[in-house]
């Protein structure tokens, strides 16, 4: 039986958790309304909200909590099942609970949806107090700091002083180095992977594209679609940014490998060549893209691609070099020996830098899976992340 093309299905305007929706494990901290909250930009919001989860609990000494940072389609739901409130299982379930690597017996985790995002934290799908309406296109552009900023209240919110640890991959590893950077007193170690000091060009660029395919679909509006029926949203659009992330998220060898040159729904070659006969890695493409749409929305991911895009640890703070001196708690920097997103030279980079002002050291995952790896080879983390953690804890 054929598969059934996207174009053919009916796809809701935004995937964006709102609020009447089944919150599952979210716990939301809303920020006081008379407490503005400046934006790198100049912009100042009000009322800002963070959606969180928690597992484990904090000890006595508040020096048990560890901060999970996800990357860009992420959310906070890291580790549990996929139930009401929550499409998927956590995207680390195999690395955070009782008995894990990150042992929920032992640390309070935390996990925040980033500020911009749609999975329950402020973002164009949010309401503006001002009006009542979703900002859309009025939702201002965000920095990986300013998420950082955002967690921070959360840390104050929930009584940690300190991480032990704060720990994440692409995007993550971003807010890792921020986090590092701007609290250093509030950061006991950090453990950024397959991430980057600094957007590289190519890296814009593959951003880049993804944004300009939303902005040319007719049905984005502006950023101003929440009014929307069914079916007539930025769908399409959103669908060709994730495949265009996609592919930079395996590595070529992983593509070969998995598709060759197969024709999709049984197709072959010796019939009749048409123009829009797909192959089996389109499919697979449409696939993510789709899979996408249900549970994220447009606007979200300009807004956190941007902030990707824009991320610069040495942004007036006298360069790349004097900003990655400022850490000086324990580190591990982990790279992937296939990566084509953030290429390992980039984590390498980073320690050697840090190793200049603290303890640091780099590992890198073995696998043929591209970016990916670090949502997948989750057995070559767990050593990785005892030897930081328990080295940490014995001071």
């Amino acid at each position: 039986m054929a598969t059934q093309h996207p174009a053919d299905q009916l796809h809701p305007v935004t995937g964006a958790w709102m609020p009447g929706d089944p919150p599952g494990h979210r716990q939301f901290l809303q920020f006081d309304a008379d407490r503005p909250f400046a934006l790198d930009s100049g912009v100042a919001m009000h009322g800002l909200t963070v959606a969180y989860e928690t597992w484990g609990a904090l000890d006595d000494s508040a020096t048990n909590a560890v901060l999970v940072c996800h990357a860009w389609t992420g959310d906070s739901h890291a580790t549990g099942p996929a139930g009401r409130g929550h499409e998927a299982p956590g995207w680390w379930s195999g690395l955070i609970g009782p008995g894990l690597a990150i042992d929920t017996d032992r640390w309070f985790v935390v996990c925040a949806n980033v500020l911009g995002g749609c999975q329950g934290s402020t973002g164009p799908a949010s309401a503006d107090p001002a009006t009542g309406s979703p900002y859309g296109s009025r939702f201002p552009v965000v920095t990986v700091r300013d998420m950082v900023r955002a967690q921070a209240r959360l840390a104050d919110h929930l009584g940690v002083d300190a991480w032990h640890c704060v720990v994440g991959g692409s995007l993550g590893g971003m807010q890792v180095l921020e986090w590092a950077i701007t609290y250093p007193q509030r950061v006991r170690s950090i453990l950024p992977i397959a991430t980057c000091a600094q957007a590289t060009a190519q890296q814009i660029a593959w951003g880049a594209i993804g944004r300009r395919a939303i902005r040319l679909d007719p049905k984005w509006r502006n950023g101003d679609y929440y009014d929307a029926a069914p079916g007539d949203g930025p769908w399409e659009g959103l669908a060709i940014a994730r495949m265009v992330a996609q592919v930079t998220f395996r590595s070529d060898n992983v593509f070969t490998e998995k598709f060759g040159r197969d024709l999709a729904d049984g197709g072959t070659f010796g019939g009749a060549i048409d123009l829009w006969q797909r192959f089996e890695v389109e499919s697979y493409l449409d696939h993510h893209g789709v899979k996408l749409i249900s549970r994220f929305d447009a606007n979200s991911y300009l807004i956190i691609g941007k902030a990707m895009d824009l991320h610069d640890v040495g942004r007036g703070r006298g360069g790349l070099a004097a900003a990655l001196r400022r850490i000086t708690m324990p580190s591990l920097v982990v790279g992937i020996s296939s990566d084509i997103l953030y290429p390992n030279y980039q984590q390498r980079q980073i320690q050697e830098l840090l190793a200049t002002a603290g303890d640091s050291r780099y590992a890198e995952i073995d696998s043929p899976h591209g970016h990916d790896a670090f949502l997948i080879n989750l057995d070559q983390l767990v050593p990785l992340i005892d030897d930081l953690f328990t080295k940490v804890a014995k001071g």
